[in-house]
């Protein structure tokens, strides 16, 4: 047992070695990789360089400044591949069933909640996905737009049933040029306005939840009422 153990630990990645495979990974797709990188290391030094002349301060100084133009130009290359990486990734998977479902469950942050379970599905595999948060109810319809019109309108009214004082805001992520491309999703979440607090998001999502499961509402935060939340910002 203690072998096996040791075997598993060592065929885990370092994490210099997964940033290797995510480089090699993103490169094949993304011919430009390398010259933006390299760009994005060698930027940041000679910035520094050049502070380091201009304001003097002796070897110290072009010893801290050098230093410091190193340290950002690592960091910012590792933000950039990271970023071009997960851009990669979405364009790959974009258009499979699912693939709204990986950025739900994977990219939102933590002000946003929602499943990688659709809300509803068809046997065409076009489905609606819902998230809470700060800016309120978000269905999301995956597929053409012609077959998923339908079944976010359908949505939307079983939400406004329950709650129909929330915001409710529709996107489409699909084939359609008016569409919003799936690598685009987890920022054009981000920009919607916000409209609830914190403990309302709370409430509202287990209110929906407690709805789908056909259960009575569990989990409410005491002293809020989904029936009363504002569609609007308090001021």
């Amino acid at each position: 047992m203690p072998k096996d153990k040791n075997q598993s630990v060592a065929k885990e990645p370092g994490r210099i070695k997964q940033m290797v495979q995510i480089y090699r990974t993103t490169k094949e797709h993304d011919r430009a990789l390398p010259f933006v990188l390299l760009l994005c290391f060698l930027a940041p030094i000679a910035l520094s360089v050049l502070l380091a002349w201009l304001l003097g301060g002796g070897w110290i100084s072009w010893i801290l400044w050098p230093v410091t133009g190193v340290l950002v130009g690592i960091l910012l290359v590792m933000i950039v591949l990271g970023r071009r990486a997960e851009k990669m990734a979405y364009q790959r998977i974009a258009g499979q069933p699912g693939a709204v479902g990986a950025v739900v469950q994977g990219a939102l942050r933590r002000s946003w909640r929602g499943s990688e379970v659709p809300v509803a599905v068809t046997r065409n595999q076009d489905a609606v996905y819902r998230v809470v948060g700060r800016g309120g109810i978000v269905l999301i319809g995956e597929g053409p737009a012609q077959r998923t019109k339908p079944l976010l309108a359908a949505e939307e009214r079983k939400v406004k049933r329950v709650l129909p004082t929330v915001q409710v805001t529709r996107l489409q992520v699909g084939p359609d040029a008016d569409s919003v491309p799936l690598e685009k999703l987890s920022r054009t979440l981000l920009k919607i306005k916000p409209v609830l607090r914190r403990q309302e998001v709370v409430a509202v999502h287990n209110r929906l939840s407690s709805l789908q499961s056909q259960a009575s509402p569990v989990g409410i935060p005491k002293g809020i009422d989904p029936m009363k939340v504002r569609s609007q910002r308090p001021r």
